[in-house]
């Protein structure tokens, strides 16, 4: 199959799947195919699938991020010791391991398409990653508590490991106790990749955005705490702020160098 071929059999896969898929129906459009995959991929729940779907997915996967490029940390300068600072898609980076701001489900977001970055860590490391999360997660027991973390494979992502940590939601007031969560997301995460005998690992902006975390404050954070980190001796060597938005990379130019 080529390219083509393998969405539109895996949208017809997983549409197959569900009671609730009657009368609808694959567009012609490129774009509207793509949405309608990923949007599919986002709503299964963690359940098993055939060995022939993951092989197909994983192929078309391998594709997709062929054409989106991969970003070799190895070839990011450095903006100060052991600290990189990129701007761009998380996806596509090419290291040890990255984050994952994950819910307290922590088996990603089911919403169709949304722009979160657990969204489109999920979506692009491929329907096996959630059913990861969720043994995982059924065999704890209970919600991921916030501040902590787990590490899982990162399938078809360029990165080995996904580090999966679910940071605080701030309604109202900042507080103290949000700024512990907060560095303790960052210590949780880095404590894990050197258990792991890890050298690199990508930072997304964790709790910002939808978790309402004012982005100046919890880059201080953020930038505190791994610089703290970085004075231990383990096997962590690099740490890259991934930032999305222009005001984040504002905020963390001015932070370091």
């Amino acid at each position: 199959m080529d390219h083509k071929q393998q969405r539109i059999w895996l949208i017809e896969q997983l549409l197959a799947e569900r009671k609730d898929a009657e009368g609808i129906t694959i567009p012609e459009d490129e774009q509207e195919q793509k949405m309608l995959l990923r949007g599919l991929m986002n709503i299964r729940m963690p359940e098993p699938i055939s060995r022939e779907f993951l092989s197909v997915q994983d192929e078309y996967l391998k594709e997709a991020l062929a054409e989106r490029g991969v970003v070799d940390i190895e070839e990011l300068p450095e903006i100060e010791p052991g600290i990189i600072l990129w701007q761009g898609d998380i996806t596509r980076l090419k290291c040890d391991a990255i984050t994952a701001a994950a819910n307290e489900g922590c088996t990603g977001c089911y919403s169709p398409n949304h722009n979160c970055i657990d969204n489109v860590i999920h979506t692009y490391a491929g329907i096996q990653l959630r059913k990861k999360c969720g043994d995982l997660m059924r065999i704890q027991g209970h919600p991921e508590p916030t501040g902590r973390a787990k590490i899982t494979p990162a399938y078809n992502l360029p990165s080995k490991y996904v580090l999966h940590t679910v940071g605080p939601i701030v309604q109202g007031r900042l507080t103290k106790e949000h700024e512990r969560l907060l560095a303790s997301c960052y210590k949780s995460c880095m404590e894990m990749a050197a258990e792991n005998h890890l050298e690199s690992i990508a930072f997304c902006c964790i709790s910002t955005g939808v978790f309402m975390f004012p982005n100046k404050r919890a880059a201080e954070i953020a930038v505190e705490t791994v610089r703290e980190f970085l004075k231990k001796d383990t096997s962590i060597k690099k740490v890259i702020f991934n930032v999305f938005k222009d005001e984040d990379l504002r905020i963390y130019q001015q932070l370091l160098g």
